[in-house]
């Protein structure tokens, strides 16, 4: 029941169901490169680890699993510390605290709504 709403929540649930063995298949090629992110987080959220580490999740998917992801993230892990590495602002912007860095070195430390007082919404050092 839990891995079957798990998977629901991160639109996975039709695609498992559809698969021939179900919960028993072997993941491979079967899964695309979003789906298979997706599936990260659903074995993440059901070991209910409350710190997620989350580095480039949606690097490599399209921009309609990107939204999957960040939504299902936003939902599910809320109470979670979640630290995302990310180089676009709109993957982080829901986040409590963000930390930019450049060549190993702190530049910016703060909530992140303090971050929306720059003119154009982000550090320009974030940016460039």
């Amino acid at each position: 029941y839990e891995i079957w709403n798990a998977l629901e929540d991160f639109g996975l649930k039709d695609v498992v169901a559809d698969l021939p063995s179900g919960l028993e298949c072997e993941i491979g090629s079967n899964f695309s490169v979003g789906q298979n992110q997706l599936l990260c987080l659903v074995r993440t959220m059901l070991r209910e680890t409350k710190i997620v580490v989350l580095d480039e999740a949606t690097a490599n998917v399209d921009l309609k699993t990107d939204k999957v992801i960040q939504s299902a993230i936003r939902r599910r892990f809320r109470g979670y510390m979640v630290l995302t590495i990310a180089h676009y602002s709109s993957t982080i912007m829901d986040s409590d605290t963000i930390l930019i860095m450049n060549n190993g070195r702190v530049r910016e430390f703060d909530q992140a709504r303090k971050f929306m007082e720059y003119s154009d919404g982000f550090p320009c050092n974030f940016v460039n």
